[in-house]
């Protein structure tokens, strides 16, 4: 009988923890990680990795997977690029608890917070469930690609306490608080990773209205984090404005270190929030240096509007010619599009601004016009553009308005051209100032908001963008060692969720790995597919350079091809005994 299940031979191994990277061995037994280094005996299945990195896998803390999840063991587009452990329910919004009159409501709040076409989700999810713990258990019955972890989310719990009376500014009374901070205590302790609320006015339902917690006094916020506290774990995520009103690092401090818990957030450039980014990080040190414990999850580029004919968002958008073809089947929709008559009747209008939500006319604007901060996808685009790629520059340089320029962009490909907008981190025209924030134990690697977006962004590739941008490619700035990559990517945001039993390729951890051959790795195009349930559309993205992943010691992922394998489960709360036993 074999020694071991799997050994992978002769790997490049960087083992998570941010150590020097060496060559050696690595022995898979039971689904967890037996040996590393010099490994004798025999197993069942051998990889050679001569020449490749091995890697753990990668641990996602920000994604939006709570419907997809439901129906889907493949988990892509994130299971594509090397993720074995996604946590999701983030910024507040989610399904659970959901009262039976208010299944329409969440699925209209979570696709416009989160752009997931409602149809796919009502078509999508069985609603086998109303309390959280039930939810949870619904997603313990599917076997996955991937580990799954979620937060109880503030958007379903304030729908679950104030039924109808959940309106913007809607205010709580003493026994509401009490109910959402019970709910929250009973979902962490059936097994949540901890809590979530978003405060931006960038967040609203499909109706417009700003999400529930946007509104919320911290009165309330840290009532709910004390039901976290009882339980003794669980995370406190949150996305806001961060307007200085609401003292939200000063709240968060005192809930942290009354807790013992920690708090995290969103940290963005952003046009919405109130506080500069570095006034932000200053501000969340100056907490942690009083004993709290706040951390800052950053993106690893420009959070970007993938812009297309068919998807959620263009420049043209607004022109009354394209509302008025904006329901016909996409064949015609072409047919005028491509139509230079039609092109010039498109461009000779005005835009129409007259429903637009004045909290975010200065992003309308910007998407309607903004050239100097729009730029052509091509075939190899680079996500850190310069100011010379924009469609400004480039119009200029082709004797086009920008309009022109862009209108004929998006009809490039039989009209399946693309055009990147970072909305967010770019204000500097480049991501220089991502290079400390990238060696700073207060922050992690985040915020890939993978399954959400579907019509606009495609950031689930993140992992795979750090590889090849922030470690190999990167030309306008610094870069980023291979071992430090890693560790923010599966030892630091493991940790951060309490996951100590993932994110280090070390004898008693999980054996959640990635084969990866660094020469090889590279994004490829986006492009959109209508593969959800009722046809919904999501912009999808692939990867090169992964030979294999692998969950548990079992191989999901063969170059870049879905093996069937769904040896992925529920995590519930924290793993650091679960790991201490099984290295022993």
């Amino acid at each position: 009988m074999p020694t071991y299940d799997l050994i992978i031979r002769n790997g490049t191994i960087v083992d998570g923890t941010g150590a020097a990277r060496f060559t050696g061995d690595l022995a898979v037994k039971d689904g967890l990680i037996a040996a590393v280094g010099k490994v004798h005996g025999d197993a069942a299945e051998e990889i050679d990795a001569g020449g490749k990195v091995v890697a753990p896998g990668w641990v996602d803390v920000h994604t939006h997977y709570d419907g997809q999840a439901t129906w889907d063991p493949e988990m892509a587009p994130s299971s594509w690029h090397g993720v074995t452990t996604v946590v999701m329910g983030n910024c507040g919004v989610g399904f659970a608890p959901a009262a039976p009159d208010r299944h329409k409501w969440l699925i209209e709040l979570m696709e416009g917070v989160e752009d997931i076409p409602g149809t796919a989700l009502a078509e999508g999810m069985k609603w086998n469930w109303e309390t959280f713990p039930e939810y949870l258990d619904a997603l313990e019955e599917m076997p996955r690609t991937v580990d799954v972890g979620t937060h109880v989310p503030h958007g379903a719990v304030r729908a679950y306490v104030l039924g109808d009376r959940e309106k913007p500014g809607a205010v709580p009374t003493d026994a509401d608080i009490a109910a959402m901070a019970d709910i929250v205590e009973e979902g962490v302790r059936a097994g949540a990773l901890g809590f979530s609320t978003s405060r931006t006015v960038l967040h609203r339902s499909i109706d417009g209205e700003v999400v529930p917690g946007t509104t919320a006094t911290k009165e309330e916020l840290i009532a709910i984090g004390r039901a976290m506290g009882r339980v003794g774990y669980g995370v406190f995520e949150m996305a806001s404005d961060m307007r200085r009103e609401w003292d939200e690092f000063g709240w968060m401090g005192a809930l942290s270190r009354e807790t013992g818990l920690p708090c995290t957030y969103a940290a963005l450039q952003s046009i919405a929030k109130e506080m500069p980014l570095d006034e932000q990080i200053a501000a969340m040190r100056a907490e942690n240096e009083n004993g709290a414990n706040i951390v800052a999850q950053i993106a690893l580029r420009g959070n970007g509007i993938i812009m297309a004919w068919q998807g959620t968002v263009h420049p043209f958008r607004l022109k009354p010619s394209i509302q008025a073809i904006a329901e016909l089947p996409w064949e015609e929709q072409k047919a005028k599009l491509l139509d230079p008559a039609f092109k010039a009747q498109v461009l000779a209008e005005e835009h129409d601004f007259s429903e637009v939500n004045q909290d975010i006319i200065g992003l309308i604007m910007v998407v309607c016009g903004g050239w100097n901060m729009q730029y052509e996808m091509g075939p190899e685009f680079n996500y850190e553009p310069t100011a010379e790629e924009s469609i400004l520059a480039r119009a200029a340089a082709a004797g086009k308005s920008g309009d022109e320029y862009a209108y004929d962009l998006l009809c490039e490909g039989d009209g399946k051209g693309f055009i990147y907008l970072p909305i967010l981190n770019y204000a500097d025209g480049n991501l220089d100032f991502l290079e400390a924030l990238q060696n700073s134990d207060d922050t992690v690697n985040s915020l890939s908001d993978g399954g959400a977006h579907c019509g606009t962004i495609c950031d689930a590739a993140s992992p795979t963008f750090m590889l090849q941008h922030w470690v190999r490619d990167r030309k306008r700035g610094g870069k980023i060692s291979l071992e430090n990559a890693v560790k923010r990517q599966c030892r630091d945001t493991a940790r951060l969720y309490g996951l100590d039993d993932r994110g280090v390729l070390a004898p008693g951890y999980l054996a959640d790995i990635n084969v990866i051959d660094m020469d090889a790795v590279k994004l490829g195009k986006p492009w959109l597919a209508f593969d959800l349930p009722a046809g919904g559309k999501r912009l999808l993205q692939k990867a090169e350079g992964y030979v294999c992943t692998i969950k548990g010691g079992v191989v999901t992922f063969k170059d870049g091809t879905w093996t069937g394998a769904t040896p992925g489960g529920l995590i519930r709360g924290p793993q650091r005994a679960a790991m201490l036993e099984a290295a022993e």
